[in-house]
């Protein structure tokens, strides 16, 4: 039976390779985005010529009916999910004393309570299929860092809710997570910034897109896996 995957957020950066991962893998692929429409179009016009399935779901993960929307459509899309993916997320810099209410709401609202919801509206296909969540936890969930307080914050509870899910859904749906390092830095980050984090890595370079992929395969594929949160970071948390 072909496997069905959601990707949120899978138009573009990390969310695209791993769009075009699953659909390597045979996958039919349902690819979610918010404003990113015609990189979503096109990526879905890429799989399809390489011989794959995928549609383009917009939404917005801010709001509560839009996440319900976005899991009912792609349910539909293909007829269930084996796979959900949850790679969306926003990235704000500011600090504690920087970041206003409406900052923390919207934030939280994407990368935490969104993932929480999908989650909960794809139990039941997911339980039914024997499937697998992914969520794309990251670096600044589990160090402290001064600056990206909210985004940390909401980082940090999504590795948890990973380590929840996993339990509350056992034994037909696995539930694990991906923390990247510096695999691809916001755009924002100048040329000096990123040499420095690759100085202090142990392995002394930058990720990349590819790494996160190599992790999410492995964890389909690891039936004996669930509730842990796999870190690719090329050693930055054994500073």
């Amino acid at each position: 039976m072909t496997k069905i995957a959601l990707v949120t957020g899978g138009a573009v950066r990390v969310g695209r390779a791993i769009s075009l991962a699953l659909a390597g893998e045979g996958m039919r692929v349902v690819v979610h985005y918010n404003s990113s429409s015609q990189a979503a179009d096109e990526l879905c016009d890429e799989i399809r010529r390489g011989g794959g399935e995928a549609v383009a779901i917009g939404g917005d993960l801010s709001r509560l009916e839009e996440v319900r929307r976005i899991a009912e459509e792609a349910e539909r899309a293909f007829g269930g999910i084996d796979v959900l993916v949850n790679s969306a997320s926003v990235f704000p810099p500011e600090r504690l004393e920087e970041t206003d209410e409406a900052l923390w709401d919207y934030t939280l609202a994407v990368n935490l309570r969104a993932p929480f919801f999908l989650i909960k509206h794809l139990a039941p296909t997911l339980r039914e299929r024997r499937g697998v969540v992914v969520n794309m936890c990251d670096l600044a969930g589990l160090e402290v860092w001064k600056g990206y307080a909210a985004h940390g914050i909401a980082k940090a509870a999504l590795a948890h809710l990973t380590k929840v899910a996993a339990r509350s859904l056992a034994p037909e749906v696995r539930v694990a997570g991906i923390a990247p390092g510096a695999v691809l830095p916001p755009e924002s980050m100048g040329d000096d910034e990123l040499q420095a984090i690759a100085r202090s890595t142990p392995l002394k370079r930058l990720g990349s897109p590819d790494d996160v992929v190599g992790a999410l395969l492995y964890l389909l594929r690891a039936d004996f896996v669930t509730g842990e949160v796999m870190v690719v970071d090329g050693g930055r948390m054994l500073r």
